[in-house]
């Protein structure tokens, strides 16, 4: 799967993984040591995130169920809490930078292909 922000043109992911149960939700990236460049993780049912035991940081971006752009976290370093974004359906988990290289703001459209 990619993900795509349609209000910029910019594309956040061409490779997204999807979890979507109870074990790869649980998993997440745990146990990764990098997530490269292009590649990222969609969280299904997810309004808040953490960084526990994980060994990176990460851009988070929580979008709602019409696919709009209601919270970003830059730069979220390992063993911290995201803020809750209550009306988060997903958020899509990219590598640091991704944010303010894809010029992604809160208001924007995703398109998930």
């Amino acid at each position: 799967m990619r993900a795509i922000n349609i209000s910029q043109g910019t594309t956040l992911a061409q490779k997204l993984d999807v979890a979507d149960n109870f074990f790869t939700r649980l998993k997440g990236l745990l146990g990764e040591k990098e997530l490269a460049k292009g590649n990222g993780l969609l969280i299904k049912s997810c309004n808040s995130i953490h960084t526990f035991f994980m060994r990176f940081a990460i851009d988070a971006i929580f979008v709602d169920k019409n696919n709009k752009v209601v919270g970003l976290v830059k730069n979220l370093k390992p063993f911290r809490l995201s803020p809750i974004f209550f009306n988060a359906s997903f958020v899509i988990e990219l590598p640091c930078q991704t944010i303010a290289e894809t010029h992604t703001q809160i208001g924007d459209y995703i398109s998930l292909l």
